[in-house]
């Protein structure tokens, strides 16, 4: 039973096979490129500790770009103002960089839970 669930919720999120999910890809990725953004862009290192700690893992290059289009995303909607369209057209927003790294993070973190050790870090409530 849950084979067949996992088959049906693979489906479903596959935009090669669900026409729905390709048409929601194509929605996210006009949006994104209206803003110079890409995917990745989206994880909030202040909600998943994960996160923060992938990104501090990036050389400060990579960190570096997703800070300046962060900036520049945040000028357009400001401005109400969208990428010019030739600039749009050169935009990637899936391609990824975070989620390899982000990945990794989470391997050790299970690993380490496994294995009895403590968290290396853990969210306070002040």
């Amino acid at each position: 039973m849950s084979s067949m669930l996992s088959a049906l919720s693979n489906w479903l999120v596959n935009p090669r096979r669900n026409p729905l999910a390709r048409l929601h890809m194509h929605a996210v990725s006009s949006r994104l490129r209206k803003y110079g953004l890409r995917y990745d862009d989206l994880y909030d290192p202040y909600f998943d500790l994960d996160i923060k700690e992938a990104l501090g893992r990036l050389p400060r290059e990579v960190v570096d770009a997703r800070i300046q289009r962060l900036k520049r995303s945040m000028d357009l909607s400001m401005k109400h103002q969208y990428l010019p369209e030739d600039l749009q057209a050169v935009q990637t927003p899936f391609r990824g960089y975070l989620s390899d790294m982000l990945a990794l993070v989470k391997k050790e973190n299970a690993e380490r839970e496994a294995l009895g050790a403590l968290p290396l870090y853990q969210r306070t409530i002040p």
